[in-house]
């Protein structure tokens, strides 16, 4: 009797550990990472000076950076600068080309901006017409690359640019890439607009690749407007968070249960300025 309730204990117990590990308080917040921003949000800005915009992020509250020294700055002044304003720069950025051609280097800047991550947003190709050939030409790139970048500490993440989801056998170009490319040396940004522009459902495949992802680019994209597979379109359709197609709800929750550690708002719109307090405030109000 006892060894029979001993038994019944623990297949309750087996029953009930998983959904309780997941589980959430009602109330918790949804966003529950660091408030980070993505360099390309402040394009308009840099030319009014690198200190004028640093102060206006602060401001804004964001206190990690993805992105490289703007020009004029050499990378260990923008990281000095950057950390005098309580900001840590965990990731920057690579042309694809420099990747393929001299890791090294791409290594060396990253770890004088104190970046653990490097990304790559955008593989070449014709427009619109994202082939196995370009993945193909990417795969070697990545693996070869990553690999130098792992050696010297830092990890190389590809960023989805919703080109990438051209039908291919039984799934996708994207299930292609991630299936060739070396777990060891290559993860995965998820641009959650660009995914979602190119066809892609961006809280699905976070489940489906789980581990593989670590980060996102949150942005927004405007109800209606019409979506392609070039992944490209105007400022006019990246609109405030919350107020687009996005199912911001879903997103997070598939990314907080793989343990995602860095997001980073990334507003196009020419109205930057007014938006991201906006959409700051929509991803504070999310609650389970």
């Amino acid at each position: 009797m006892k060894k029979t309730l001993v038994l019944l204990f623990l297949a309750f117990a087996w029953m009930i550990t998983p959904m309780e590990s997941q589980a959430q308080k009602a109330g918790d917040p949804m966003f529950k990472v660091p408030l980070g921003i993505a360099s390309y949000t402040f394009r308009n800005q840099w030319k009014n000076g690198v200190p004028q915009t640093l102060d206006i992020i602060q401001q804004m509250g964001f206190v990690e950076f993805e992105g490289g020294a703007p020009q004029g700055v050499s990378p260990e002044q923008f990281r000095k600068m950057c950390e005098e304003r309580g900001i840590s720069i965990p990731s920057t950025g690579t042309g694809f080309e420099q990747l393929e051609s001299d890791p090294q280097a791409v290594a060396d800047r990253a770890k004088a901006l104190g970046a653990k991550y490097v990304m790559c947003a955008w593989i070449p190709h014709k427009r619109g017409q994202f082939s196995k050939e370009d993945a193909d030409r990417a795969i070697k790139a990545f693996n070869a690359g990553g690999k130098v970048l792992k050696e010297n500490g830092i990890t190389f993440k590809y960023h989805v640019h919703g080109y990438e989801f051209q039908p291919y056998e039984d799934g996708t170009l994207f299930d292609y890439l991630v299936k060739n490319t070396d777990s060891r040396y290559v993860s995965l940004q998820m641009d959650v607009m660009w995914t979602h522009f190119g066809g892609g459902d961006p809280a699905a495949l976070l489940k489906k690749y789980g581990k593989r992802w670590v980060s996102l680019h949150l942005k927004d994209f405007r109800k209606g407007a019409p979506k392609d597979m070039t992944g490209l379109t105007g400022p006019e359709n990246d609109v405030v968070l919350g107020q687009g197609e996005l199912d911001f709800p879903a997103i997070l929750r598939e990314a907080n249960k793989i343990g995602i550690k860095h997001m980073f708002i990334e507003d196009e719109s020419e109205h930057e300025l007014e938006a991201l307090p906006k959409s700051i405030a929509y991803l504070k109000s999310l609650k389970y």
